[in-house]
């Protein structure tokens, strides 16, 4: 019987200070390493610019989303009064904006709520049931103290020995192969 190969995910360096993470980030970088990720406990801000990240989409997804909703409230409404059951109260126009301002409010923000949750999900590919960088017994800390670089074996650039070398150099804590 045959012994399944073991397939390499990754290389991870592991790091004590936000500051030792935020410059091992910028430096995987300049080495010209483009599929690298940074696992932090906390949010680090200048994490983002130091890999290279551009503008977030999801706040340009949620005004989408807003307009949409109320859009389609507005649509709802003016069927609902205008179209379906015309209704004149007192001598008022059927299309009495004044009256609808809390369905649109309510739909503009249903909407926008539901493309945040559901566009934050798509783009961080959530749910997520397994991910290879949990085979390394000590990235449980990185979600209580430690920082954590790892370059993947999917870079064009990536060569096993040369990765390990590299995040050594860095003044990492451990460097650790990644197995997926």
């Amino acid at each position: 019987m045959v012994a399944p190969t073991q397939t390499i995910h990754g290389v991870m360096a592991e790091f004590a200070t936000p500051d030792e993470y935020v410059a091992a980030l910028r430096k995987v970088r300049a080495a010209g390493y483009t599929k690298f990720d940074g696992y932090s406990p906390m949010p680090v801000h200048e994490s983002f610019e130091a890999m290279g990240l551009g503008e977030n989409p999801v706040s340009l997804m949620v005004l989408i989303g807003g307009i949409t909703g109320f859009l389609c409230g507005l649509a709802l409404v003016t069927w609902g009064s205008v179209l379906s059951y015309p209704i004149n109260v007192a001598g008022r126009p059927l299309f009495s904006w004044p009256a609808f301002i809390p369905p649109l409010f309510e739909c503009t923000v249903l909407f926008a709520a539901f493309t945040a949750g559901i566009g934050m999900l798509a783009i961080n590919g959530l749910p997520r049931p397994y991910h290879p960088v949990w085979n390394v017994p000590a990235f449980a800390r990185a979600s209580v103290d430690r920082f954590f670089v790892c370059i993947e074996a999917e870079d064009p650039k990536f060569d096993l020995a040369t990765a390990k070398s590299f995040l050594s150099g860095l003044g990492s804590a451990a460097v650790t192969e990644v197995e997926s």
